[in-house]
């Protein structure tokens, strides 16, 4: 059972996340039905202030003594990423080892991989920082694209608001979706969110270096409902279909239907946060013809629902 929360504070600790924390296993909500956990702080040294990356300090009242009892051991973020107390490390290792949970907001995963809790396992940190983290540990299975990861009784989420998302996974998974969802009403946030990562990666145009094809990728770009097979953009290039899907690759690094598909997807993305147009307009208007299609092709690229991704991103006329 979920009772004991600790937090153990890095140098410096991200003000944020250490917020999300606080917010859903800090508060006492007893009086709304919610179990009261034992929510302690601590760091390497309790009572000296820990710097945070918003220019203020906070002060741990405990030592990482208290982690040896704790049900859940859960790290918020921090810009240091390599240094980091041996009493910590000794302490996650030792709390996995006894059966508890062991859980990181945003880049506190890096914690977790250094004490070696992610090796062999599936993980995930924000999208910023998924490369760094599996060049740093490769033998953690890091996936850029969730919110968040459960592996056994390891959970680590991706950036910021994430770890809101893999602390109410918990409290679900350990008390109820009853007790979730209340303290999810509690901070006007959903219980559950829909998609991953993907869908708040920001995504330029993207560009072909070389002059030879740039001409003809800026001018299909203007054309994403018009048919747009190799033949036709071969003919643009005036070349060779074979010439050109071999120069295209080489290019741009993928395949003229990748990059058209891509390009189409773009485009959808755009209309749907910056429109009212119907799914159906918005397929016909992109080039991806129907609503089916505009959801397949969404879905492997952004990694939600249209419908889903306007709700999140849909911009004020």
């Amino acid at each position: 059972m979920l009772r004991t929360v600790a937090v153990p504070l890095l140098d410096p600790t991200a003000s944020f996340e250490l917020g999300v924390l606080c917010e859903v296993f800090g508060i006492d909500r007893t009086e709304q039905g919610v179990p009261a956990f034992d929510y302690r702080v601590c760091g390497e040294h309790p009572g000296r202030p820990v710097r945070t990356t918003s220019g203020y300090a906070v002060v741990a009242d405990h030592g990482f003594d208290v982690l040896a009892d704790a049900d859940l051991i859960a790290l918020p973020a921090s810009t240091n990423h390599a240094d980091h107390p041996p009493q910590l490390l000794e302490a996650l290792r030792a709390a996995f080892d006894r059966g508890a949970w062991v859980m990181s907001v945003c880049s506190g995963a890096f914690v977790l991989g250094a004490a070696g809790l992610l090796d062999g396992r599936r993980c995930t940190t924000h999208w910023r920082l998924t490369d760094e983290l599996a060049a740093a540990y490769p033998q953690a299975v890091v996936e850029p694209d969730v919110l968040y990861v459960e592996d056994g009784r390891v959970l680590t989420s991706a950036g910021t608001a994430a770890g809101i998302d893999a602390a109410l996974h918990l409290v679900r998974r350990e008390l109820g979706s009853g007790v979730a969802a209340t303290i999810a009403r509690r901070m006007v946030v959903p219980p559950q969110r829909d998609g991953g990562q993907r869908q708040y990666v920001e995504t330029p145009v993207p560009r072909c270096d070389a002059d030879t094809l740039q001409p003809v990728l800026a001018w299909a770009v203007e054309r994403l409902h018009e048919d747009l097979g190799v033949e036709r953009l071969a003919r643009e290039a005036v070349l060779s279909q074979r010439t050109f899907a071999r120069r295209f690759r080489a290019e741009t690094g993928t395949t003229p239907h990748s990059w058209v598909t891509g390009q189409r997807v773009l485009l959808a993305r755009r209309l749907l946060e910056d429109t009212d147009l119907s799914v159906d307009e918005v397929a016909r208007r992109s080039g991806l013809g129907t609503a089916a299609m505009l959801r397949h092709h969404f879905a492997a690229v952004v990694g939600t629902t249209p419908v889903g991704y306007r709700r999140t991103f849909r911009q004020t006329a």
